[in-house]
């Protein structure tokens, strides 16, 4: 009977404090997150910002699985929005939320999400073989998601806007070259520069 209580307690020690080392660890991805978004509002190339945001990203969906990615992406996507109405995008948002605001909500908050969620499922699937190479695809897929979201938000919400900034030229053009395709690369390559890096912190932070 007492050894069974004694289990029982350990148990319920060891939960706690799992639950407490993982909101610390969700406290402190969060404050990176906000810091990082607020930091590259003002690093610009095109009318949107760079995000280097996503790797805290992809780090806490891998240690703490796809609901702690969903959380920190709704938290990259809604401070991106809020940073965006404060104007510290250069009124980009601004402007995008008079035209259509829950159109401008969904894209800023969905991307987000998604990618987080989607960058948790496939390190958690390929993980199990290889953790390293489930760093990588999860840095791959967590920019291609966010941009690829935010594409399909403008064309869907925007396509008018869109048409406008392109200025005559091929959309599709205009949308590679122009309004995400730099964004894009170096959020990719900074992903893969620091994919060895994710991964260290990755195992110990599983180990701790």
């Amino acid at each position: 009977m007492d050894a069974n209580m004694n289990a029982m307690n350990a148990g319920r020690r060891k939960d706690s404090l799992s639950r407490t080392k993982r909101m610390t660890g969700l406290a402190l991805f969060t404050a990176i997150i906000v810091v990082l978004t607020i930091i590259c509002t003002f690093i610009k190339f095109g009318p949107f910002s760079i995000t280097l945001a996503l790797a805290p990203i992809i780090v806490g969906a891998a240690m703490y699985g796809r609901k702690a990615g969903v959380y920190l992406g709704f938290v990259f996507g809604l401070v991106v929005l809020v940073t965006g109405l404060f104007g510290w995008d250069g009124g980009v948002i601004l402007y995008l939320m008079s035209i259509n605001a829950l159109g401008t909500v969904l894209i800023c908050l969905v991307k987000g999400i998604a990618a987080g969620y989607l960058a948790g499922l496939v390190y958690e699937l390929i993980a199990k073989k290889n953790a390293t190479l489930a760093v990588v695809v999860a840095g791959i897929v967590c920019p291609v998601v966010n941009t690829g979201l935010f594409i399909v938000g403008m064309m869907i919400f925007f396509y008018n806007v869109l048409s406008g900034w392109a200025g005559g030229a091929a959309l599709s053009y205009y949308i590679i070259f122009g309004l995400t395709g730099i964004n894009f690369a170096l959020e990719l390559i900074v992903n893969l520069a620091l994919s060895s890096g994710i991964a260290t912190i990755i195992r110990y932070g599983k180990k701790a």
